[in-house]
């Protein structure tokens, strides 16, 4: 412990890292920098602050990093169509890189020799922070104070806190009925009745979208612009990344878009309950998937959507700043070479539904696909060479099969 100097510690201004800001100090006899990162969770951050003076903490690093997470984190992988066991959306996994990134640097600027985080030893967001982080320094030293002190409960928080006068906002005896995490992708809840999958949510514990039985009974159309895969404007207004994901997430939530309901399977073995409010991502991906079914060549659509799972895996675990992820990418990248044009959706009642799609890159020719006379443009004589030729081992096995009666 006498070697750690200074430590980086990525701080909300909550509780839990309020205290491990006093834990390091005591415990590691460091200076701490924090670090809070404002990437959309709707929250002020400006006021932790006061609560880092307040430890006698000199270096206080707070930043808007909303565009910087949509442009160059949320954005890429949206060109993926990136989702985790055919549900998760992966709000909290990818913001965990940009942290990590950002800890690093402030490390390197700071001459700190460590870094350290809030996240606990069960869960997933100490490995993404960690590996990201390695990856970027190898040299770094990393503090995980849920793995090393014997504050396992709320209680021994609350005595801890009430022992060094950190101050506790919420009242006495009132608790947090779920762990949440936010930014501009999603919030997430856990914890609390929902941690038994028995249990439904309890309506009240949304807090971004309406429940679609009280969503508006009149739809709302958006017409979603992209070039090269992402979205650069909506109803003909020109957005940055984190506007875009802003004004639809205030769009969708108002339509009773995005609310999942999950059991994941963790990366460190155990099996997990969540709930999810994503209205941007859930939009997202269902207009990106519009835009590519016109644009892109079959087998090029096919070939993402086999790499696809392994991407989001990637993110989910960890693995941002690894080389496959970034091989991965540079293919991802090339594919949406043609994805531009508009796509119409329809939100309503908790649904997203494609009502239209156009591009200049089109690949879609009406006089193939016609019902009608083609003029020639396709011989359906072809079709029966193409069909025997397929044929031909399923015939060649059956006549094997039979002969073996």
């Amino acid at each position: 412990m006498s070697e750690i100097k200074k430590v980086v510690l990525a701080y909300s201004g909550g509780l839990d890292t309020s205290i491990i800001a006093k834990w390091l100090q005591d415990e590691y006899q460091c200076e701490v920098v924090t670090f809070t990162a404002d990437i959309g969770q709707g929250e002020e951050v400006e006021p932790a602050r006061e609560k880092a003076k307040a430890m006698g903490i000199k270096e206080i690093y707070i930043e808007d990093l909303r565009e910087e997470f949509a442009r160059d984190f949320v954005f890429p992988m949206m060109r993926a169509n990136a989702i985790y066991e055919g549900e998760y959306r992966l709000g909290t996994s990818i913001a965990r890189p940009l942290i990590s990134k950002r800890l690093i640097e402030i490390a390197k600027e700071t001459g700190a020799d460590a870094i350290s985080h809030g996240a606990t030893g069960k869960g997933n967001d100490q490995v993404r922070f960690e590996l990201n982080a390695y990856a970027l320094m190898p040299e770094v030293h990393v503090i995980a104070p849920w793995r090393e002190w014997d504050l396992l409960s709320r209680e021994k928080l609350m005595a801890y806190a009430e022992e060094h006068g950190i101050s506790v906002e919420k009242k006495k005896g009132q608790k947090s009925p779920y762990s949440m995490d936010a930014n501009l992708l999603h919030i997430s809840y856990e914890g609390g009745v929902i941690e038994d999958p028995a249990n439904e949510p309890e309506e009240d514990m949304w807090l971004w979208t309406v429940s679609p039985e009280k969503a508006p009974e009149k739809a709302t159309y958006l017409e979603i612009t992209y070039e090269k895969g992402d979205i650069v404007a909506i109803d003909g207004e020109t957005m940055s990344p984190a506007t875009v994901m802003e004004y639809l997430n205030k769009v969708g939530g108002a339509n009773g878009i995005g609310r999942d309901d999950i059991v994941e399977n963790r990366f460190v073995g155990m099996k997990a309950r969540g709930c999810y409010e994503t209205p941007a991502g859930t939009i997202m991906l269902k207009a990106h998937r519009a835009m590519e079914s016109l644009t892109l060549d079959r087998n090029a659509a096919h070939l993402k959507d086999e790499l696809m799972p392994k991407y989001a895996e990637m993110v989910y675990n960890g693995f941002w700043f690894a080389p496959e992820r970034e091989m991965l990418q540079a293919l991802i990248d090339e594919s949406q070479t043609y994805v531009t044009g508009k796509v119409r959706l329809k939100l309503y009642k908790g649904n997203v539904t494609v009502v239209s799609r156009t591009s200049e890159y089109s690949l879609f020719d009406e006089n193939i696909a016609t019902f009608e006379e083609d003029g020639g443009a396709y011989d359906h004589k072809d079709a029966e060479g193409f069909i025997k030729l397929n044929a031909l081992r399923l015939k060649t096995a059956a006549k094997r099969r039979k002969s073996y009666f």
